[in-house]
């Protein structure tokens, strides 16, 4: 057995060695940086071996000759360099990543554009920031058949033409945001069939009116000036995945492929909406189309057929000009499963559909994946319940920045025909219609009044009441998620202890109930596992250490500062300190004593000096002190007085 594994231990050892002998072993590339070591020239021991050179963040100005056969990876970025010798790279056979970003390649073009040419396998070009024009850029990539991904931001660049890339077809990706650039000639980007990722962010450009780059996965357009986007429509793949027409001038959806992988679609800071109605916007887009393609005769509703095929499951519209909701147009986007729809104009989602033609009742479209609506900061008002109705998947509706009142629990709501029969001029909002929401924030909304049960038949776990300061909370105000609820903010609402009634929750593990006039923490939350609770800025003075200790087993974290805590009633703080239960604001709480204010930590390193007796006691001991003083200050002057009577008395007498 021994000699059988000794055996096989030879073999191995002797098949490495015959590796290491022949050449075969693999040496990690070596390393070296001088990275920001005010270099005015490359260092002239460099290790011939390397692998990888850092020299960026130096003043080099020329490079000459390189003596570097093994290495792969250079970084010339921010320096100074503006004057590349023409054999500067002619030894540096392996080099695949050259970074000459932030430096004055505008300078020499002639001997600087030649040095690049003689990099016979360069994979990653970066020559950003370099005041580079199109002409300049263009010397920059002759010779260039192996690149595969070439960064170009902040540069001169103001047109893009075929000649540009004509040297570099095998491209994957291209970045080139940042310049001036407002024409792209045709036939530009078509022939980079590699080509997966473009970013054109921060340019000129106005119109995209003939996209047809079928390869490009993800394209970067935001920052621009675009107004529109077209593509003609055509029976082939296009493989984008990842569209960004953020911060630009669009009045319309964009009109996208026909048959795509789009799944995000980035365009918020537009001025999509602007035109009021859906119907205005859809059919001035579809008119447009039918101008670009010379189309005489409006055939039928591209915007929407080429939507309804669109495997969408991100859309971000928040900051543009929407006064209503496009219901129709969101609606076909069957795969939907975020909408961000915040800082919009809303103040009213109304059910404005098209009727049936049968029947003539109001059609219910429905949003079959969406999980999670942002509609934060849009005025809103009312929303409708079939709107609601529609939501059938959703998990998280942020609500907040709005004026949205929770409807009183109603029992009438659970069919359809009963839906229809409500008063739909009512302004306040029936969540109870939201059975799959989980997460519901109603921050700052101005609520009056939260009624009882007003939650029941959701599965909430997490809510937000924050800055509602005039909310009145009815008793069972949370009754019918007080079983699923985790987490719970109720700060900023001026509440008292008096109006704080909060139910047993057997798995909050979350609450906060900050900035209010709380003076006890309500004593249901002994039955909740909570494991962080923040009580800042209230009017607490001590806390019940009994029920700190029936929240001993979870708690972790507790938020205390900005209250007013007795340092001589001390005991909570004791059970804390032994519990080790974290509070992270602790050196910023103060706490007082009879004679004076203490931060709390200088208190916590000599508890005996500030408090030598019990506060009770102390307290109990000096009040009677004063009155029984007083008492006998006012006997004593009414004896007085009493006693120069009488002795006046007896001296008329005397008389």
């Amino acid at each position: 057995m021994v000699r059988h594994m000794f055996s096989h231990l030879l073999l191995l050892w002797s098949l490495s060695h015959d590796l290491h002998i022949t050449g075969l072993t693999y040496h990690k590339p070596k390393e070296q940086s001088w990275n920001n070591q005010n270099l005015y020239s490359v260092p002239l021991d460099l290790d011939a071996k390397l692998g990888r050179l850092d020299l960026s963040n130096n003043f080099i100005r020329q490079l000459h000759t390189l003596a570097l056969p093994y290495l792969e990876q250079l970084d010339l970025s921010s320096n100074q360099l503006d004057l590349i010798s023409e054999g500067a790279f002619e030894n540096l056979a392996r080099l695949e990543e050259l970074n000459l970003s932030r430096n004055a390649l505008n300078n020499n073009l002639g001997s600087n554009s030649k040095a690049l040419q003689s990099i016979s396998r360069l994979r990653t070009l970066d020559i950003s920031m370099n005041g580079l024009s199109d002409d300049a850029v263009e010397r920059y990539l002759r010779n260039k058949s192996t690149l595969d991904e070439l960064k170009m931001t902040g540069n001169a660049l103001t047109r893009l033409s075929p000649n540009l890339f004509k040297e570099s077809k095998g491209l994957r990706s291209i970045t080139i945001d940042d310049n001036q650039i407002s024409v792209i000639e045709q036939g530009t980007f078509e022939p980079l069939s590699r080509l997966e990722m473009l970013n054109l962010a921060g340019n000129n450009l106005a119109h995209i009116c003939d996209f047809k780059l079928h390869q490009v996965k993800l394209l970067n357009l935001s920052r621009n000036s675009v107004e529109f986007f077209v593509t003609p429509e055509d029976d082939l793949l296009y493989r984008l995945e990842i569209l960004d027409l953020s911060h630009n001038k669009l009045l319309y959806f964009p009109i996208v492929p026909k048959i795509n992988n789009l799944k995000y679609l980035h365009l918020q800071n537009n001025m999509v909406g602007a035109l009021n109605s859906e119907a205005t916007m859809v059919s001035e887009a579809n008119a447009l189309y039918n101008e670009i393609i010379k189309e005489r005769t409006v055939r039928k509703n591209n915007l929407h057929s080429n939507w309804r095929l669109m495997p969408l499951i991100y859309i971000d519209l928040s900051y543009n000009h929407f006064s209503s909701f496009p219901l129709e147009t969101l609606s076909l986007l069957s795969s939907l499963e975020t909408l961000n729809f915040s800082y919009n104009c809303l103040q009213n989602i109304i059910w404005n559909v098209r009727n049936d033609n049968e029947s003539g009742s109001h059609r219910q479209l429905f949003f079959p994946s969406l999980k999670h609506l942002d509609m934060q900061s849009n005025g809103l008002v009312y929303i409708s319940p079939f709107f609601l109705n529609a939501l059938t998947r959703i998990e998280t509706l942020n609500l907040q920045g709005n004026s949205v009142q929770p409807c009183a629990s109603t029992e009438h709501l659970q069919s359809p025909q009963s839906t229809r029969s409500m008063n739909l001029n009512t302004s306040c909002v029936v969540f109870e219609q939201l059975k799959t929401l989980k997460h519901l924030n109603l921050k700052d909304n101005n609520i009056e009044m939260l009624h009882a049960n007003t939650f029941q038949k959701t599965a909430l776990v997490s809510l937000n009441l924050a800055r509602n300061s005039h909310m009145v909370m009815q008793v069972d105000a949370l009754e019918g998620v007080h079983k699923t609820l985790q987490s719970l903010i109720i700060s900023e609402i001026n509440m008292t202890s008096s109006d704080l009634s909060l139910p047993c929750m057997p798995v909050l593990t979350q609450l906060n109930i900050s900035n209010n006039h709380l003076n006890a923490v309500p004593s249901s939350l002994s039955c909740s596992p909570l494991t962080e609770i923040d009580i800042r800025n209230n009017l607490f003075v001590s806390l019940n250490h009994s029920l700190i200790l029936a929240m001993s087993a979870h708690l972790n974290q507790m938020y205390i500062s900005g209250n007013y805590f007795n340092c001589c009633d001390s005991e909570w703080l004791t059970v804390v300190h032994e519990l080790k239960i974290k509070l992270p604001d602790i050196s910023d709480t103060v706490c007082f004593t009879r004679d004076r204010n203490i931060v709390m930590t200088g208190y916590l390193k000599n508890m005996s000096v500030y408090c030598l007796f019990p506060p009770k006691a102390q307290d109990t001991h000096f009040g009677q002190m004063v009155i029984i003083v007083l008492f006998v200050s006012v006997m004593l002057t009414v004896l007085i007085i009493f006693t120069r009577n009488m002795c006046c008395k007896d001296r008329s007498f005397i008389v």
